[in-house]
């Protein structure tokens, strides 16, 4: 199976003056391959790698992508790359879709919280919720109403009475506490994705719901750290039979991928769970912000995880 993709930009809008949406078509002309709401796709971005960007079209709209870009200026170099280079007509290569955002399809209500452009994956959750006539509402924060991305999509759609917002500098205001404690029940479902100050709140007034229950996806962390107190540790390739040493200032991905061992990472920063493996023994210490705590019985990212324990058995 082919796991990039040649696409041409068919439309650029300016949603606000950071954000901007990318309508994306096969190259060939032909259908794309199938996603679900909550999926993401990689963006080759020129000579500043690879980037993560969700999908917030709706999942049956099979001859186009479509993301939001928000130029940050204090990042890599990826989001300014896709402002400043790209003009409808341009080429362009990215990965087939990938979900580590889902819906629960056995939830009876779904609360979708988002921040900025955090807003994006919940948008195709919307569309695939309204289209099931499942019961949701959408939360949507943003600093300003001159930061509100999608605002004619949001007004125009089908489900705009489902849509509740939260302006930082006035009205229309949300109390996270309140609404989640009033929600809260053993069927429905919490979904987030925003910037780190904003899902920690949220975490915060969920704090008493069920793991299960809360599903998030980060677009965006601080660089992978190493600590002073972090020791060498083993791992052990069970399927392989083989041991690798991991340095204090090294990480799992690293040391495997300069061994010629064939794993796939893409963001190294713990976000987009592209390197997330099973582990048989050991206890990890886990620093990704794509895994919950049940997950973590038995996932670990390798691009930032190290071990509690001297030494880590992976499922490879």
């Amino acid at each position: 199976m082919e796991t990039t993709l040649s696409v041409r930009v068919e439309a650029l809008t300016e949603e606000t003056a950071e954000i901007r949406r990318f309508e994306l078509v096969a190259a060939q002309g032909v259908e794309l391959p199938a996603f679900e709401a909550g999926a993401h796709i990689d963006v080759y971005t020129g000579g500043s790698g690879v980037r993560q960007y969700s999908l917030c079209n709706a999942p049956w709209e099979r001859h186009r992508y479509v993301i939001g870009v928000k130029r940050e200026s204090q990042g890599r170099g990826g989001s300014a790359w896709m402002h400043d280079a790209l003009r409808p007509g341009a080429s362009l290569t990215i990965g087939t879709p990938r979900n580590n955002f889902a819906l629960d399809a056995k939830a009876g209500r779904h609360l979708l919280f988002g921040a900025g452009i955090g807003v994006t994956p919940l948008l195709a959750m919307a569309e695939t919720l309204a289209r099931n006539d499942a019961e949701f509402t959408l939360y949507y924060f943003a600093r300003s109403a001159a930061h509100q991305a999608f605002k004619d999509r949001l007004a125009s759609s089908p489900w705009a009475s489902r849509v509740r917002y939260h302006l930082d500098d006035g009205a229309p205001t949300i109390d996270l506490a309140a609404e989640l404690a009033a929600a809260a029940s053993a069927t429905t479902h919490l979904y987030m994705c925003g910037p780190q100050g904003f899902m920690d709140a949220v975490r915060r007034a969920a704090s008493s719901w069920p793991e299960t229950n809360i599903h998030l996806e980060y677009f965006a962390a601080l660089p992978v750290e190493h600590l002073d107190e972090d020791q060498p540790f083993e791992i052990e390739l069970a399927r392989r039979g083989e041991k690798f040493h991991i340095g204090r200032d090294e990480t799992i991905a690293q040391v495997l991928l300069d061994a010629g061992v064939d794993i796939t990472t893409s963001c190294e920063q713990g976000v987009c769970g592209t390197c997330v493996t099973t582990y048989l023994e050991g206890e990890p210490d886990h620093r990704d912000f794509c895994l919950n705590r049940k997950e973590r019985e038995t996932r670990v990212a390798l691009c930032c995880a190290r071990a509690r324990t001297g030494r880590l058995v992976l499922d490879l």
